[in-house]
């Protein structure tokens, strides 16, 4: 199998080979055409026939906005790293991997990961609100055998896509750069700050071909550094035109809440953004995790609905905007609702506790104690996979958020511990927080539900 999956990936670079190269005079038809095809031969049936009338619509209509998006990152990203990202984020996990990784999750009866979020350390040059590191110890640091351990483990079940957050994870870039170099069929990435991004950094990513980052920015610089502090606004510009000037591929990771979801989706702003190369964006809706959180950041029904229809907006096959946008909150009802748990993803903190989810902080097992699959068959994770998803109606997808209730009956049932770097928060307490809001949002989603189900 080894050397069919060799041959299959070399026909597949072969292909990317003639679309990154090909001629003014090619169509896109010419050479999208047999990768669509191949897509289809590898997939079958694991994709959904909108899946592959969505990609074949691009291929027919050039023209349209997703075609002068495939234009511009042809032209704007270095040769070598366009053709790893792809064959490693598409081939590798996307389909080869997801394929696999389904097959192991029915062989071992537990749920196994499209990719799993790892936090190298907890130790970070600034303190943002909101973020779930932010009250995190700076002592805690993954080595990198162990690091190591785990792509090697997740790769034989599957998993070839691997995240990193933190803490800031660029203070490891040293050993994440190690780690790219051990394992070039796997697709690196990582949450920055932007902060520690150089000369030195770029010539790295341009040399490993698999490792790119989405940089954290929450608007325009007032409203940027309210949250991360003064001068962080004018270093993620920095950083956007450095990447952009050596042809690096670069997203962005954005935290949206009730004082900033207007900016961070305003045609000015993401205007700006993609003006500096950036082509997709993370939103995160603002999770109330750990002790002193703040409520007041949650999104009320109407600025909720309003994120929900301009996500959708932005990335629509037409109109909108040339960029593509996750909306993880809203974004329920195309995953199946929660992702978390092992579902698609799952969460490795800097001491080595296998999380469900980097806003979900109890566990009951340790990579440093356990295999990798043992953490993913732990009560706690086989408790999700029963419950998932945790609401029919796929807008209201977490067990924390809009389903708080669930939480508080998975970590009773299982004895998961809180593992809170900072300071030990009980279920009931971060749940206690979101009762407002499930209650205040269910009324809100049952008629946006009602809607997208008569569609």
């Amino acid at each position: 199998m080894g050397i069919i999956h060799s041959i299959g990936r070399s026909v597949f670079g072969n292909m990317l080979d003639r679309i990154i190269n090909k001629s003014e005079d090619q169509s896109v038809q010419e050479v999208f055409g047999p990768l669509l095809s191949r897509t289809r031969k590898i997939m079958g049936d694991d994709w959904s026939d909108a899946a592959y009338n969505n990609l074949q619509s691009i291929i027919d209509n050039p023209d349209s906005k997703w075609g002068h998006y495939v234009e511009r990152v042809l032209r704007e990203v270095d040769p070598k790293v366009l053709k790893t990202f792809i064959l490693n984020v598409f081939y590798e996990s996307g389909l080869t991997g997801y394929k696999k990784s389904r097959k192991m999750a029915e062989k071992h009866g537990c749920s196994i990961p499209w990719l799993i979020l790892i936090d190298p350390t907890t130790a970070c040059n600034m303190h943002c609100t909101g973020c779930w590191a932010a009250e995190y110890g700076h002592q805690m640091n993954l080595t990198f055998e162990q690091m190591d351990s785990v792509v090697m483990q997740g790769k034989k079940l599957g998993i070839r896509a691997y995240l990193f957050t933190g803490g800031e994870p660029l203070i490891r870039k040293k050993d994440i750069f190690k780690l790219c170099e051990k394992h070039p069929d796997v697709a690196f990435h990582a949450f920055t700050n932007g902060t520690l991004i150089d000369d030195e950094f770029c010539k790295e990513c341009l040399r490993v071909g698999n490792f790119f980052v989405s940089v954290s920015i929450e608007g325009f610089e007032e409203s940027n550094d309210g949250r991360r502090g003064a001068g962080h606004y004018q270093s993620v510009l920095a950083a956007m035109d450095l990447m952009h000037s050596y042809k690096l591929p670069f997203g962005v990771s954005i935290c949206y809440t009730s004082k900033n979801y207007l900016t961070v989706t305003s045609d000015e702003f993401l205007d700006m953004i993609i003006g500096k190369g950036c082509i997709f964006a993370w939103y995160f809706h603002y999770m109330p995790v750990g002790m002193n959180a703040s409520t007041e950041l949650l999104l009320s029904p109407d600025q909720r609905e309003y994120m929900f229809h301009k996500i959708r907006e932005i990335r629509d096959m037409e109109g909108g905007k040339e960029l593509f946008a996750i909306d993880f909150q809203n974004d329920g009802q195309f995953v199946n609702g929660c992702v978390a748990g092992g579902e698609k993803y799952c969460h490795i903190n800097a001491n080595g506790d296998v999380e469900p989810c980097v806003f979900i902080h109890y566990s009951g097992a340790n990579i440093k104690e356990k295999s990798l699959l043992e953490c993913l068959k732990q009560p706690l994770f086989l408790e999700y996979r029963k419950g998932q998803p945790f609401n029919d109606n796929l807008l209201r997808p977490c067990p924390m958020l809009e389903n708080p209730e669930k939480l508080v009956e998975i970590i009773e049932k299982t004895g998961a511990k809180s593992t809170d770097l900072e300071a030990y928060e009980s279920a009931e307490h971060l749940c206690g927080k979101c009762k407002d809001y499930a209650a205040c949002w269910k009324p809100r989603a049952e008629q946006l539900w009602e809607k997208e189900m008569s569609k």
